[in-house]
């Protein structure tokens, strides 16, 4: 592979507590949306690749689900993901959130780090939400809880600072080829993007009804002979039948409302009009079920 002597190259694990911005953060570092956001914590359960590539360097970051205490399979795998993902970087961002003061989680995975040789740059997240004195001070904070290699106070919803925060992390990659072609900006497999793009509208128009308890499944992706509609079907998993009822809606406008937000995502994916078609089932307790989790394919 055909590089300038001094090119850089390697790969970069984002880490923080649930609802941090991780998702959001790694997003505006891609320049597209590859990992779903939303307020809800647990949104991210698989580790999404994402690469961008730039004439001196080339970068790859692992968003990874936020570091918690477990309470079922589900978060036990969750955890093992973010663990060992930061044995496999090069360098770790710890991402915190400036809106917030330090808590327990963020303790918790600082410790966590202690035990880990890989370089790690503090993100003080959020900026937007705060005012100028504010941000120092935060920024200090974060001092004191990890001895980072640099701190940086970024704003993931707005792409302040995120520039700068890139030029950071090059400088702790080794030089290395490029691993992905120039254009490539995620390795994830086409079905595991849609299928987290409808979960997100799942949880978005479910609220506060259906907590962390949906998953979905691609089955199938068909293009049509014209070539100009993609079939897609796809399944929704809830753990109650009382959850069903909430994904499905009165008279089924939800599932169609989800279909429609989900379907203007997928299109630009796909690149092309998408026929997507929904169906809600119900498996009982699936985030107390290694096995059910493993069929998932959340690795």
């Amino acid at each position: 592979m055909d590089v300038e002597e001094g090119h850089l190259s390697g790969f970069i694990g984002i880490i923080g507590r649930p609802n941090v911005g991780k998702s959001t953060l790694l997003n505006s570092l891609v320049g597209r949306k590859l990992a779903i956001t939303s307020e809800r914590p647990q949104t991210t359960r698989n580790r999404i690749r994402a690469v961008v590539t730039t004439p001196e360097a080339q970068l790859i970051f692992v968003d990874t689900p936020g570091f918690h205490k477990p309470r079922e399979a589900l978060g036990e795998k969750m955890n093992a993901m973010v663990r060992s993902t930061m044995k496999d970087v090069d360098v770790i961002v710890f991402v915190l959130d400036g809106a917030t003061t330090i808590g327990r989680g963020d303790v918790f995975i600082a410790g966590e780090l202690g035990s880990v040789e890989t370089p790690v740059v503090g993100v003080v997240n959020k900026t937007d939400l705060l005012d100028e004195g504010k941000v120092d001070s935060q920024v200090e904070v974060a001092r004191h809880l990890f001895p980072f290699v640099a701190v940086v106070p970024v704003s993931s919803k707005c792409g302040a600072n995120v520039k700068r925060l890139m030029e950071i992390l090059a400088g702790y990659l080794p030089e290395g080829p490029r691993y992905f072609p120039t254009e490539t900006v995620s390795d994830q497999p086409e079905k595991v993007l849609i299928g987290e793009l409808i979960r997100e509208k799942a949880l978005e128009l479910t609220r506060d009804e259906v907590p962390h308890s949906v998953a979905v499944t691609v089955d199938e992706i068909r293009p049509r002979e014209d070539g100009r509609i993609v079939d897609i079907e796809a399944v929704i998993y809830v753990e109650r039948e009382s959850q069903k009822g909430i994904v499905i809606g009165k008279g089924g406008r939800l599932i169609k409302e989800i279909g429609t937000r989900a379907r203007q995502e997928i299109e630009p994916i796909v690149g092309s009009k998408v026929f997507l078609m929904l169906r809600v089932k119900v498996e009982k307790n699936w985030s107390k079920n290694p096995e059910f989790i493993r069929r998932l394919e959340y690795e």
